[in-house]
């Protein structure tokens, strides 16, 4: 065995998949001093009981090109390192078995079109060509995609394992990594049962162990591991070339493997393990079958292959996996820790993920920010709820339960809520509240008028909320409505150095008055949108930060890491002490001054600043902002004011038609007036520029900031995607991904989709694309279709908003 090294540039943590992958990219980097430390033996912890299924759609086109790059790296892995893979391209069928899946399936094809993958739609015969051994009586329809597969995953692990080591890592086996040296908040070393390694990065790629490790540095990685079971047939005729099949209707996978069946899936009361923690030892471990806790898959199974009621069973294996409380994987570099990276938690799919989050964790560790926005998988994606594991554990299980079920647009997890509350919460429950969650938060998405029941039912059409969507976003635009938006992230920087800090962070002039708003992104260093918040200067040397429930993880870390070096300014996070109550429409005003002495005309009041005024006994700092397209203020109070304002409002605004409102009324809001959101129409992958956001980049004036020399060189030699808005008839229902054609060629796909009440029509944004330079009359020239579950229906493209263009409504 060789010599353990004293010092390595970095060091991966878990040889699995995911570890080997990273060191095998981290040397093709040229990182070659990087060392992989395993505790027990390559594959040893969960890799080597995988399944081995590799298919690639996913709803995120990122994700999507992520497990591409895996299918690719699989094709010529064999050939570059000798080692045999099993990776065969036998393509992947997926059934729909009633009107509900065929609609999901199609919408799946349209979205596999957008992201560039070939995806075939086929009748039950025709599948049954692809797949004999099923009984199809019961099939509605199933889409094919070619270039799916399965491979073997100890030999692939095995080959990236030999692919890194040629290309100059040092991969060391039965090394325990003990504990990690840390100075001033940055890893100095890694301590294992062998010696000493000092780096300067760590990935941890620890599978299901990765979670009680990194806790032990501060670091929250929320997963936990489930029991997972499939089965393997005796050889009963199968080809080799049978494409892998998915069943979501009768919740089952399946595979052929030397002649013989791989069925497994995923049932709706999964088995949590080692909730106590994991056993000392555990590797190259099974679990105990069990088969009686099987039996309702196999029962599903015998329905749809026949021939399984004669085969004999080979084995069952029961092998724990790490799963995460929104089905997604986790990668990224920990907000707590620098130079700490995670990649971990891949629900089953780390064999199909393995390449892709491979290659994206080295390129973060090398660049120090991933290859394209991986914000689905990101780890900063996560927040305070997460911290217990118990929450985690009690969301997960609910997650793993729905992998097969309907992917429902606007679906809500039940479990673990209540989490965190507004002070209103029970009395808009009380009011027809339905709430939604996120991260952790409940949140009322709307309103139920008498005789109607404030709970979603799913649909792919109009859902049952549509017509109380109309009413509160008539309401909006025509008399005023009160969205609880307590759930904001809120951020409070203070110190001599804040603006500086805020001037070199920021895209936007930030240098404006006490009293004065400013919209803004913050930019990453390829003119990307890192995030897009407002900033309220509440004193010489404070800002106010506010910023979308979500990202108040990312936000925060952002703004943090990248404050300047000997800055004397530091970053609170304030979001639990103040409640918000967003008061938007025509009456808005009139309503504000009756509960209110401070003069809210619009000569003492401007859109754009933020003031103190006080309602019932509060203080109340006002911020004239609006996110809806009409006249408003978020007013931002301390919690315990939350109910005695709300209320002193509602008085107020009852004879005016004030309303409750809830979140779809923002989103539908929002669409008409074009207004982006993170996460869908602008994230890193997008700029100010492509977004038509230019107008918020300060490059008039002389003062630097992060990003500028990106968005100074995109400004002169102009962009290659524009962001536009669509509309479409009312009947046809827009949720986002739909296909973009213009002049019949695909130039992109939709990143939000809705429905303009005032408008009346359906609206969706989404990027038009052309390498060769794309401008407002490239965009406005062209004749548009959308392509929506397989068909395509004419569209308008629009570069203006839908609704007041002028601004009108918003400064009156």
């Amino acid at each position: 065995m060789a010599e353990l090294p004293t010092t390595a540039k970095a060091v991966v943590i878990g040889g699995g998949i995911i570890g080997c992958s990273t060191a095998y990219h981290l040397a093709k980097l040229g990182w070659t001093d990087t060392v992989l430390l395993e505790r027990k033996k390559l594959t040893s912890g969960t890799t080597f009981h995988a399944a081995g299924l590799v298919g690639q759609l996913r709803s995120n086109a990122n994700i999507t090109q992520l497990l591409g790059y895996s299918v690719d790296l699989y094709t010529k892995l064999e050939e570059e390192t000798g080692l045999g893979t099993g990776w065969k391209m036998n393509g992947g069928l997926r059934l729909a078995c009633n009107q509900e899946r065929w609609t999901e399936v199609k919408r799946q094809a349209t979205t596999a079109h957008s992201f560039g993958l070939e995806m075939e739609l086929l009748t039950p015969a025709e599948a049954l060509e692809l797949w004999p051994l099923m009984d199809i009586s019961d099939l509605v329809g199933a889409a094919y995609m070619p270039t799916d597969g399965q491979a073997n995953p100890s030999d692939i692990t095995q080959a990236l394992a030999k692919g890194a080591r040629m290309a100059g890592a040092a991969i060391f086996e039965d090394t325990k990594v003990t504990d990690l040296e840390i100075e001033n908040g940055r890893i100095r070393a890694v301590i294992t049962d062998q010696g000493r390694i000092e780096c300067e990065k760590v990935i941890c790629c620890a599978g299901q162990w990765t979670r009680d490790f990194a806790a032990r540095f501060g670091v929250n990685v929320p997963l936990v591991s489930m029991e997972h079971q499939y089965m393997l047939t005796e050889p009963m005729g199968v080809p080799s070339t049978l494409p892998t099949l998915r069943d979501p209707d009768r919740l089952c996978y399946y595979k052929e493997e030397v002649g013989g069946l791989v069925m497994g899936g995923y049932e709706p009361n999964p088995i949590p393990w080692a909730v106590e923690g994991i056993p000392e030892g555990f590797h190259y471990t099974l679990l105990d079958s069990n088969f009686d806790h099987f039996e309702q898959i196999m029962e599903q199974a015998l329905g749809r292959v026949p021939g399984l009621q004669t085969a004999g069973i080979k084995t069952l294996t029961n092998g724990p996996e790490s799963f995460t409380p929104d089905g997604n994987f986790i990668i990224g570099e920990a907000p707590e820790l620098r130079n700490f990276y995670v990649g971990a938690g891949f629900n089953a799919f780390g064999i199909a993920s393995g390449g892709g989050a491979g290659m994206a964790l080295a390129e973060w560790a090398h660049k120090g920010a991933p290859p394209f926005d991986l914000w689905s998988a990101d780890i900063r994606r996560f927040g305070r709820p997460h911290f217990d594991t118990d929450w985690v554990r009690t969301r997960t299980v609910e997650a793993y339960g729905k992998h097969y079920t309907m992917a429902w647009p606007h679906e809500e997890h039940d479990s673990g809520r209540p989490c965190r509350k507004s002070p209103l919460y029970d009395t808009l429950k009380a009011q027809g509240a339905c709430f939604g969650e996120k991260l952790g938060w409940e949140r009322p998405n709307w309103f139920a008028a008498d005789g109607e029941t404030a709970k979603d039912a799913y649909s792919f059409g109009r859902q049952n909320w549509f017509a109380a969507n109309a009413r509160e976003h008539t309401a909006a635009r025509q008399a005023a409505v009160l969205f609880d938006q307590t759930s904001f992230a809120k951020f409070a920087l203070k110190g001599p150095d804040a603006l500086s800090a805020m001037n070199w962070i920021c895209a936007n002039n930030i240098n404006k008055p006490v009293g004065r708003l400013t919209y803004t992104q913050m930019l990453n260093d390829k003119g990307g949108i890192e995030c897009d918040l407002t900033v309220a200067r509440v004193a010489e040397d404070e800002f106010y930060i506010v910023t979308g429930t979500g990202f108040a993880t990312h936000d925060f870390n952002w703004i943090s890491r990248n404050i300047p070096d000997g800055m004397n300014c530091q970053l609170f996070d304030v979001t639990s002490s103040n409640a918000v109550l967003s008061l938007m429409g025509p009456e808005a005003r009139n309503i504000l001054q009756e509960v209110t002495r401070a003069d809210m005309s619009d000569a003492a009041f401007k859109f754009g600043t933020v003031r103190t005024i006080g309602i019932a006994g509060c203080p109340v700092q006002a911020l004239r902002i609006t996110y809806v397209g009409e006249l408003g203020w978020e007013l931002h109070l301390p919690v315990e004011y939350a109910q005695t304002v709300y209320d002193a409002l509602m008085r107020a605004g009852k004879a005016r038609g004030l309303v409750n409102a809830g979140y779809r009324t923002i989103e539908s809001l929002r669409l008409e007036k074009g207004y982006r959101a993170w996460g869908s129409d602008i994230g890193p992958d997008h700029t100010p520029f492509e977004a038509g956001l230019g107008w918020a980049v300060k490059l008039a004036s002389n003062t630097d900031f992060k990003g500028r020399a990106a968005a100074e060189a995109q400004k002169s030699g102009g962009v290659q995607k524009m962001l536009a808005t669509f509309t479409v008839a009312p009947d046809v229902v827009l949720l986002g991904r739909e296909t973009i054609y213009r002049d019949g060629k695909r130039v992109g796909w939709l990143s939000s989709g809705g429905f303009g009440h005032t408008v009346g029509k359906s609206i969706g944004l989404g990027y038009v694309r052309n390498a060769e330079g794309v401008d407002a009359d490239h965009v406005l020239s062209g004749d548009y279709e959308l392509e929506v579950a397989t068909e395509r229906v004419p569209a308008n493209v629009h570069l203006a908003p839908l609704y007041d263009p002028d601004m009108a409504r918003i400064k009156m």
